[in-house]
């Protein structure tokens, strides 16, 4: 990263964490350039930028100050509530301004485009700057291979559908997964098999069995930051699923909606250990920007493109919003943004931590060693009611999902546990809100 970019990111966290507050004077430019050891040209260009977006300005002859804001409105939320089940990303640090920039220029430069239906494939320009964007995490393809979608989701739906060259027809699916994803399945009458996946992960005595005997058309998977569990696999588990998946002809979608979250460099997705066209990579780009762009990639294996462009049928994506996002990577404004939301997450997640140590010393809540992403399950003893724990957090000003919903409503395996998300969780708000739920299951009267 250049060494004015980090500056940057570092005074955008002192200013939201309250470091440097409204009307707060920031160091010199002489100073500045003593204490990041860097030129005075640098802290300049990190200054200039911090302008252009308008988080700070500069007073002739007096220097540069932060811009007044109102942080301790949380964007329709009470200050007092703590959040802890909202999945979306904190309105806080959305990068309004830059996207704005990009939304004006898209119209600028592709107006007679949008005009047109364009390419249900996904804009070309945008499948272009895809290429070079998925090769980063060691997701290497061609421009034809890979498809814009709406959303992830219409991917997962496709896929659901269609039929495969394997000529197979269950899913197989964690227990437990994606909730929307899970609900769609059920009212779709799909088949569908499943897996248990826990804090230590899979069996995969069992998901070989099930690859080799159960008719699996795909295995459905969360590699990194699984949604509810937080988990990741490590590098053997990839390379073993990549492995399983060639002997027995069973696809893997790869759901890696979370590619740029506090991600290892040393682990690939199971994408890249896949020698045989079996691994269906999709990725979303709502945990960094925003939900309401509705944009996700498929990257798709050969024998897979006509068949799911047959079924995709028309364009279902906004031009605008694709040359938007497409102009967002080229100029850097999206590897920014993806740095100064992940360290905020991963400050979060250790806040948590911290507080799980301090007040979960009788060990009444169970928890996966997750330290990036923005999920983590708090398991339950058998004994909580969970219905009632809910409500009772909610009464006491803290939101929480529970875990029910993240299994099919026939696995009888259910554990009993909490999905924690620090995504809009406020910084100072996580230890208090993590004491009050251990003070509530500690009670211990649910009968």
């Amino acid at each position: 990263m250049k060494k004015y970019v980090s500056i940057l990111l570092d005074i955008e966290l002192k200013i939201r964490e309250g470091q440097y507050r409204s009307g707060y004077k920031l160091p010199s430019v002489r100073d500045a350039s003593e204490q990041y050891k860097c030129s005075k040209s640098t802290i300049l260009r990190a200054y200039a930028e911090l302008e252009r977006k308008h988080a700070i300005y500069s007073v002739p002859q007096s220097g540069y100050y932060v811009v007044e804001t109102h942080s301790d409105v949380h964007h329709g939320h009470s200050s007092d509530c703590v959040d802890f089940a909202s999945a979306s990303p904190d309105l806080n640090v959305f990068p309004y301004l830059d996207f704005q920039h990009c939304l004006n220029q898209a119209i600028d430069t592709y107006k007679y485009h949008l005009f047109t239906y364009g390419d249900s494939q996904g804009l070309e320009t945008l499948r272009y700057t895809l290429v070079s964007h998925l090769a980063d995490t060691q997701v290497f393809a061609k421009k034809d291979r890979i498809i814009v979608t709406s959303g992830v989701q219409q991917a997962l739906e496709i896929l659901a559908k269609m039929p495969f060259p394997n000529g197979k027809e269950k899913i197989l699916v964690e227990q437990p997964s994606y909730d929307i994803y899970l609900r769609f399945l059920e009212e779709e009458s799909i088949p569908v098999n499943t897996i248990a996946r826990t804090a230590e992960g899979l069996d995969f005595y069992e998901l070989e069995n099930q690859f080799k005997q159960e008719n699996i058309k795909f295995f459905y998977t969360m590699s990194r930051h699984h949604n509810p569990l937080g988990i990741s696999y490590n590098t053997e588990e990839r390379k073993t699923i990549a492995a399983l998946a060639a002997k027995y002809d069973v696809f893997i979608v790869e759901d890696d909606y979370m590619a740029d979250l506090g991600v290892d460099p040393l682990v690939d997705p199971i994408y890249a250990y896949d020698q045989t066209e079996r691994t269906i990579y999709l990725k979303s780009f709502s945990k960094i920007i925003f939900p309401g762009l509705r944009l996700g990639v498929a990257v798709l294996p050969e024998n897979l493109l006509e068949t799911f462009s047959t079924y995709k049928r028309y364009v279902d994506t906004s031009i605008l919003s694709q040359a938007a996002l497409d102009i967002y990577i080229k100029n850097g404004m999206y590897e920014r943004h993806k740095h100064t939301i992940s360290k905020l997450y991963s400050e979060r997640i250790h806040i948590l931590n911290k507080a799980l140590e301090r007040y979960n010393q009788t060990g009444y809540i169970q928890t996966p060693a997750v330290t990036s992403g923005v999920y983590t399950p708090f398991k339950l003893p058998r004994t909580v009611n969970l219905e009632r724990l809910v409500y009772n957090l909610k009464a006491r000003n803290i939101q929480v999902v529970a875990g029910k919903g993240f299994y099919l409503s026939s696995y009888r395996e259910q554990q009993k546990f909490l999905r924690i998300s620090i995504s809009r969780a406020q910084p100072e708000q996580i230890d208090q809100g993590v004491k009050s739920i251990i003070e509530e299951v500690s009670k211990g009267n649910w009968y």
